[in-house]
């Protein structure tokens, strides 16, 4: 069948607010499109499912002038068009006596549809599970080994901990006592050096 088409003549709604709908239906069956325009907010889906629906009416006449069969359920929406259309000015009065001029803008609406073939049911993957007849036992599914368990593996033992401190080279502290004694003899050096301790020159003995 060759496509079928229904066009709309100067639609009161402007190309930008069709479009935000047309769009939306391109490509898709005929089905899905109907559904998706009835349950839409926009004001444009009205409009455009009228065009929708001349255009299966359309579909369904062209068939019956072939003398061919035809599955509503193919057909799915080619293409779709919304050029614009002519433009009413009005006018608003604004401050100084300046009018405001208003655009109202119309549209024209095309949709285009053909007969596609249904897409193909998608195949299960994995495999398929034999049902047993009836009377028949199912067959015991053969036993299976456990499965290996590995061998423990022994850790290496460790160093004491005295022994990696020593391997480390840690420095000892030194010993307070013989600071002590250092200090203790160089005193008794300076003693013997001087002769004793000194006397005070004019105070009372």
């Amino acid at each position: 069948m060759a496509e079928a088409r229904a066009i709309q003549r100067t639609a009161r709604q402007s190309p930008y607010k069709m479009r935000l709908v047309i769009d939306q239906i391109r490509g898709k069956d005929v089905n899905e499109a109907l559904a998706l325009l009835k349950f839409s907010k926009k004001h444009a889906a009205k409009q455009i499912e009228k065009v929708l629906q001349s255009a299966v009416a359309n579909a369904t006449y062209l068939a019956g002038q072939e003398r061919t069969d035809l599955d509503v359920n193919r057909l799915h929406v080619v293409s779709t068009q919304i050029p614009p259309g002519p433009i009413m000015y009005r006018a608003r009065p604004s401050s100084e006596r300046h009018p405001n001029r208003i655009r109202k803008r119309f549209s024209h609406a095309t949709v285009i549809l053909e007969e596609r073939d249904l897409p193909a049911p998608k195949k299960e993957r994995g495999k398929k599970k034999s049902i047993p007849e009836p009377g028949k036992k199912p067959a015991a599914a053969a036993p299976t080994a456990p499965p290996a368990v590995p061998a423990p593996v022994e850790k290496p033992a460790e160093a004491p901990k005295e022994a990696k401190k020593t391997a480390r080279g840690v420095k000892e502290p030194k010993k307070p006592a013989q600071r002590a004694t250092q200090r203790h003899t160089k005193r008794e050096d300076k003693k013997e050096e001087g002769g004793g301790p000194k006397k005070d020159k004019g105070g009372k003995h």
